[in-house]
């Protein structure tokens, strides 16, 4: 039985992820990640790998990786001066169906 505060509370938790996908050039990016995986680069993209795929600057791109990243849909590994960046999405699709099973356990019981 969920209650309304506990749903919510864990809501406002899941709000970073709602805002970190709630804009294009993020979805942009994650697409450029997960095309990357999906071509053999598992260790991720850098910086400058994603900043040549669209028209914004390396602070533009800094920024959204840092709402990324702050978010957990990607991890970051540094390998020497340049940081690498991965999708991590396992954990934030986990959250999403807990907030999911939330919703739909609140409103079946009413």
């Amino acid at each position: 039985m969920v209650d309304a505060k506990t749903l919510k509370d864990y809501f406002h938790e899941c709000m970073p992820l709602f805002i970190a996908l709630g804009d294009e050039v993020r979805l942009g990016i994650i697409e450029s990640l997960s095309t990357a995986a999906k071509n053999g680069h598992p260790e991720g993209l850098n910086v400058n790998d994603i900043t040549s795929q669209t028209n914004l600057s390396r602070p533009a791109i800094s920024h959204h990786l840092k709402i990324l990243k702050d978010s957990g849909i990607v991890s970051v590994r540094q390998s020497g001066t340049s940081n690498y960046y991965r999708l991590t999405l396992l954990e934030c699709t986990h959250r999403l169906m807990r907030l999911g099973t939330m919703v739909e356990g609140f409103y079946s019981e009413k």
